[in-house]
């Protein structure tokens, strides 16, 4: 495995040198954009076709509003898409992705670097937002867009049934889910329920972006800021050490079948949809799903709370948008407009609002409240978690290696019960401090 991961290190390297190399020109001046219509800027978000409705008619309204027109493009496989277009030197004028990506943008040459004061309505947000879109060098290369936070989504119906309390910390959890695969919540006399939904695969680093929170909440990190500079890896923790065996004989490995749903071990989010799917009670989630579940199983029937608290508390994994600038030249100022717009009150709250998914969450604009905007206090709840109990990914390092080698090994753990945690955290250890090294990072 160690070999295998660095091989993946050595090809992301030459990956990197050659989208350096490729995007060297990208601030030639050349625009594709609207065939080179000055006032025309390409824009490209992660997006399925639910959410990209909420942009377009974000974008159309910056459109009305300032007479900037979009070319829009919501795109499914957006970095296997972005390096295609950064191989050509000719990057989307605008991006709007995951806050966690931005180091390894900025390690790319892919961004512009951002001054906050260039903003308008930038002020609006607070220092610690803006914080978190800098980058190793102390410059910002992403203007904050929107932010969310884990919580746990429970059949509120099911519970009630079965005459439990709403979870506050591990032990009650598992109850309420060896309750929900025992008890027959849905009351069909049969034994087909699952106590929690878990994405636990490795693929695109799930089990890491998963798994986070629980490790957060038993007082873990995966890397932290080292003094005098840099990152070192701290996952082989005595906290990291007792937070991973609790999820592997809890979860994964427990004698009790049903405390997660069957496949759990290669699912994604597209695959676990067994809490809509009306056969599991409980998934610690993003809130984009409120709006799904609103549908199925429907919104009077689940409830949306704060993660039960691990030994250490009940932090859950933070992250969210951030809006980049492409790194190239010729529409700085329209840039910037479209930017002012999405930040602003009026911006954010039409990403907010509408019949389809929205795509602010938590609004980054401090003039705004989540559960006021939307009429609608579960997402007092996120907001509360976002500003009260939460971490996020350390976001200027490149993290897409360190998250996806944390969840190989996790997926590993979890796969072989007979595993031993604390030497497979130890070899993981090892080569985070390799992907750290590879950025000149380690210290």
């Amino acid at each position: 495995m160690g070999d295998r991961r660095r091989r993946r290190r050595l090809a992301a390297t030459l990956t990197v040198a050659g989208l350096l190399f490729g995007t060297a020109a990208c601030g030639s001046g050349s625009d594709s954009a609207g065939g080179g219509d000055p006032n025309t800027l390409e824009v490209w978000t992660r997006s399925n076709p639910d959410p990209a409705a909420t942009y377009q008619r974000v974008f159309a309204a910056f459109t009305k509003q300032t007479g900037i027109k979009i070319d829009y493009q919501p795109v499914v496989n957006f970095d296997q898409q972005l390096q295609a277009r950064a191989s050509t030197r000719d990057l989307p004028d605008v991006m709007i992705n995951d806050t966690a990506l931005m180091g390894s943008y900025q390690s790319q040459g892919l961004l512009k670097p951002i001054d906050p004061a260039d903003i308008a309505d930038g002020d609006q947000i607070d220092a610690k937002t803006w914080a978190s879109t800098v980058g190793i060098d102390g410059t910002h290369y992403g203007i904050p867009y929107s932010r969310q936070a884990m919580t746990l989504m429970i059949r509120k119906d099911w519970r009630e049934k079965l005459g439990l309390p709403q979870p506050k910390t591990w032990a009650d959890m598992i109850t309420l889910a060896r309750a929900f695969a025992d008890d027959d919540p849905d009351g069909d006399g049969k034994k087909d329920t699952y106590g929690m939904v878990v994405p636990g695969s490795a693929q695109n680093g799930y089990a890491a972006w998963w798994g986070a929170s629980y490790l957060w909440q038993g007082g873990a990190r995966i890397i932290e800021p080292a003094k005098g500079g840099g990152y070192e890896p701290v996952v082989d923790s005595d906290a990291a050490v007792r937070a991973v065996t609790w999820m592997k004989d809890n979860l994964f490995c427990s004698s009790d079948n049903g405390v997660i749903q069957p496949g759990a071990i290669t699912a994604v989010t597209g695959t676990a949809t067994n809490f809509q799917d009306g056969n599991a009670g409980m998934y610690l989630t993003g809130p984009y799903n409120i709006a799904t579940f609103d549908q199925t199983p429907g919104k009077d029937r689940f409830e949306v709370i704060q993660a039960p608290a691990g030994p250490a508390g009940n932090d859950v994994l933070a992250d969210g948008e951030n809006i980049y600038f492409g790194a190239r030249t010729g529409q700085t100022k329209q840039e910037r407009a479209l930017a002012a717009f999405l930040v602003s009150p009026e911006g954010q709250r039409l990403a907010m609002t509408g019949k389809n998914q929205p795509v602010v969450r938590i609004p980054v604009n401090s003039t705004l409240d989540a559960a006021t905007v939307r009429d609608d206090p579960r997402w007092g709840v996120v907001q509360k978690a976002y500003e009260d109990a939460s971490v996020q990914f350390p976001n200027a390092p490149d993290f897409a290696p360190v998250k996806q080698d944390t969840a190989d090994a996790l997926n590993a753990i979890f796969t072989y019960c007979g595993s031993d945690v604390r030497s497979s955290l130890k070899e993981l250890n090892e080569t985070l401090a390799g992907d750290l090294k590879d950025q000149d990072l380690l210290k």
